[in-house]
């Protein structure tokens, strides 16, 4: 065996010890909350809930049918992006206050208090590395199925075509911070949460990870995103905080970003 077959045949074994560990890691989470006694958490969840988690679906759902439906470059100005963070935020603190109203102990049930800064950050660091080969075996199984190569998001295609300092700066903190606050706030606390309320873990597994990967209106990325929004769930489940789920998405849109702003140094 030459070198460079010698080469390729260990970089196809490494890649698939990584599959091996990942799946062996969520799987082992996974078992773990079925061992769990059913809570009784969602019980606080009735038909007002239901009703706002399937209107705001609906919304994102009309928001990414009419996303795909328009052709061409995305033309960006920085008016777009700060009511794209406006509408975000003022969607969190309805939903938060609409569920203040309702007596629904938010803070309890989200988790906030329940895991230290550091064990969040370990947590979340250790189950996005362990998510990543996942990732990448969805996003390998896409392009076959599709027959083309992955294509650039939406706002992936906004970061490269930026050409200030200021939309730059304000589509990481859209991408950093409030994306995956209001984004795990909706899809893995309250429509996963109502969900399972009526339906069990599995259908709210697989449902707020298939609208997760909808809502972003990018075909070639509905495998990964698939996958990843059910990991962000398996996190958040597995954990009992938000913050967890919170901080993965946030690290995960970070390296993203990162590889974008150093295209030298991180192939594309």
């Amino acid at each position: 065996m030459s070198g460079d077959g010698f080469m390729t045949a260990l970089g196809a074994v490494t890649n698939l010890l990584f599959v091996l560990g990942a799946v062996y890691i969520y799987l082992s989470l996974v078992r773990q909350i079925a061992a769990r006694a059913d809570a009784a958490d969602e019980k606080h969840f009735g038909l007002p809930e239901v009703v706002l988690a399937g209107l705001m679906a609906t919304l994102f759902g009309l928001n990414a049918l009419l996303g795909s439906s328009e052709h061409g470059s995305v033309t960006l100005t920085t008016r777009d992006l700060f009511l794209n963070a406006l509408i975000s935020l003022s969607l969190l603190l309805f939903v938060y206050g609409f569920l203040t109203v309702r007596r629904i102990p938010v803070g309890a049930l989200t988790g906030f208090a329940k895991l230290g800064f550091w064990r969040t950050l370990v947590t979340a660091i250790v189950l996005l590395l362990a998510a990543y080969p996942l990732i990448f075996v969805a996003d390998q199984i896409t392009q076959r199925l599709l027959g083309e190569p992955s294509s650039r998001q939406t706002i992936v295609e906004l970061f490269s075509g930026s050409h200030t300092l200021e939309q730059r700066v304000i589509i990481i903190i859209l991408a950093v911070a409030i994306a995956p606050l209001f984004e795990e706030y909706f899809f893995r606390f309250l429509l996963y949460s109502v969900i399972k309320r009526y339906f069990g873990r599995s259908v709210g597994l697989v449902a707020n990870a298939l609208l997760f990967a909808l809502v972003h209106a990018h075909l070639p990325s509905a495998g990964p995103l698939f996958v990843l929004g059910s990991c962000f769930t398996v996190a958040f489940e597995w954990s009992g905080s938000i913050l967890v789920p919170m901080t993965m998405h946030a690290l995960f849109n970070s390296l993203t970003l990162t590889a974008l702003a150093f295209p030298e140094l991180v192939p594309q």
